[in-house]
């Protein structure tokens, strides 16, 4: 059965995962915008950027996420000389991890759903004397809502499943910084194989529902549109 620590480490696990796709979405929808709509030359350079996570190893990039916001990093001073304390081992810079460690689950749908908007609904919306502003809360976001659905199942279910990141930058304080996936690892490490199953099958039950959601979105959204 599912103890208090389990219990707490889910909660932190989704609180995490919440917390991660709000600021993933509100950072994550202008610079898929940009990537959509700019003719820059270089742009290739900032995708790669945002894509990294798809192929580098968690543990690589937590490493290098640990030493940004470790005492000496350079996140980690300009947190100390505003007077908080040091982000690594925090639940703080749990988000901070996941936020990079998810980018390209939001950042990627998001971009998809702008370019197959095309620019003729924006050009219409123009000809009415629309702000860009308004084109794009009245416009954009209407056509773009199966992606940002998809975006924010996406993001939220990555960071569910994360382990190498949290692990490397909040290692394992219960009830600060251990979610389901470390509480899992420890399960096993002490042999409580009826334990890791719960939460295992609890995980595994989770997100073939997420998948669900994100495969029944776009099949209607492809229904309805002609």
């Amino acid at each position: 059965m599912i103890s208090s620590t389990d219990l707490t480490a889910l909660l932190i696990t989704f609180k995490l995962a919440a917390i991660t796709t709000l600021v993933l979405l509100l950072l994550g929808t202008p610079l898929a915008w940009w990537l959509s709509r700019s003719r820059w030359r270089y742009k290739f350079l900032i995708e790669a950027v945002v894509a990294l996570p798809l192929i580098l190893p968690p543990t690589v990039l937590g490493f290098y996420l640990l030493v940004m916001i470790g005492p000496h990093g350079p996140l980690g001073q300009l947190s100390a000389m505003a007077g908080f304390q040091p982000l690594a081992f925090t639940f703080t810079g749990l988000v901070v991890g996941s936020v990079f460690y998810s980018l390209p689950f939001v950042v990627q749908p998001l971009q998809g759903a702008f370019t197959a908007i095309g620019q003729r609904p924006l050009e219409v919306a123009a000809t009415l004397r629309a702000s860009p502003l308004d084109r794009f809360l009245t416009v954009v976001m209407p056509l773009a809502r199966p992606g940002f659905l998809t975006a924010a199942v996406l993001g939220f279910a990555h960071t569910v499943g994360e382990f190498g990141v949290v692990l490397m930058i909040g290692g394992n304080i219960p009830g600060e910084t251990q979610v389901l996936s470390i509480a899992i690892y420890d399960h096993v490490e002490m042999l409580e194989y009826g334990q890791a199953h719960w939460l295992s099958g609890g995980l595994l039950l989770l997100s073939f529902l997420l998948l669900i959601t994100v495969y029944g979105i776009n099949r209607r959204f492809s229904v309805v549109q002609p």
